[in-house]
């Protein structure tokens, strides 16, 4: 009976280990520790006040929760700095995990690893107040006349080229904030964000800034949804595949949406 118990008992043991923390074990850059990467600076509201280590805005907090999932404590999580091109590229990385709003492509999935979606974003349409007074409305036929800019490494340059088909070829720019300073400039009338970023671009970044409109994700034969990337091969995949299924059938997920992206409504829909 005691070599029974005894058994019993170390079984028991191991398998709540498993359970809480058989992601960490021999997957992580760092053994005991989760290294996330996002970007340098980080925004809200992905991030608040470009702290990820407070756990305060969206990413942050799915990052966190995350973690917990797989077993790590909000001390075992440690987190590092990249730019999104640098991010993207094929080859070794100082990350396990990165979560910097990146689109899963079928091109970058050839090179980079991405979890399951934790966001499907809408893209939206920023302009200015200017344009807005010129005429300018949330329909394809007013975004076709209107001079656009785009960051080349997103999902946006296709979108506008392929979807709203404008009649002047699109300005190409290396980041977000060039495409702020040239609509601020006047050298073009709007860019395509997701939503939440195109919200604070809108309210913060710029003086006239306006959210003119998104287009509906559901509608979108390729929605823009956003995974954690990781380095190709990464032993944790599952892992974090695994926790995002748990996050999304407890509802955590969706309270996290719901908490920080929440201003994202009252945005009209492009018709």
């Amino acid at each position: 009976m005691k070599t029974f118990l005894t058994a019993t008992l170390l079984t028991l043991t191991a398998s709540g280990a498993f359970a809480a923390g058989h992601c960490s074990a021999g997957k992580t850059l760092t053994e005991g520790t989760l290294t996330i990467a996002t970007g340098n600076p980080a925004y809200y509201p992905w991030v608040i006040d470009d702290a990820p280590e407070a756990k305060q805005g969206f990413e942050a907090a799915v990052a966190y929760a995350i973690a917990a999932e797989m077993g790590f404590a909000d001390d075992a999580v440690t987190w590092v700095r990249t730019s999104f091109d640098e991010a993207i590229q094929p080859g070794a990385k100082d990350f396990d995990l990165n979560m910097q709003q990146f689109s899963i492509t079928a091109d970058r999935d050839r090179v980079v690893d991405f979890s399951a979606p934790y966001y499907t974003a809408p893209q939206a349409v920023m302009t200015t107040v200017e344009a807005v007074d010129s005429g300018a409305k949330p329909t394809m036929e007013s975004l076709k006349a209107m001079k656009w800019g785009v960051v080349a490494s997103t999902t946006a340059l296709p979108v506008v080229t392929e979807t709203i088909q404008p009649t002047q070829s699109p300005l190409v720019y290396d980041d977000n904030a060039n495409i702020t300073a040239a609509m601020q400039a006047g050298q073009i009338d709007a860019a395509l964000f997701d939503l939440p970023t195109a919200l604070f671009t809108a309210a913060v970044l710029m003086d006239n800034g306006v959210v003119l409109g998104q287009f509906d994700a559901s509608a979108a034969e390729s929605p823009d949804q956003f995974g954690a990337l990781m380095p190709e091969g990464s032993a944790l995949k599952e892992c974090v595949d695994e926790a995002l299924a748990a996050l999304t059938a407890s509802g955590e997920l969706a309270a996290i949406e719901a908490e920080w992206l929440q201003a994202a409504v009252g945005v009209p829909l492009i018709k």
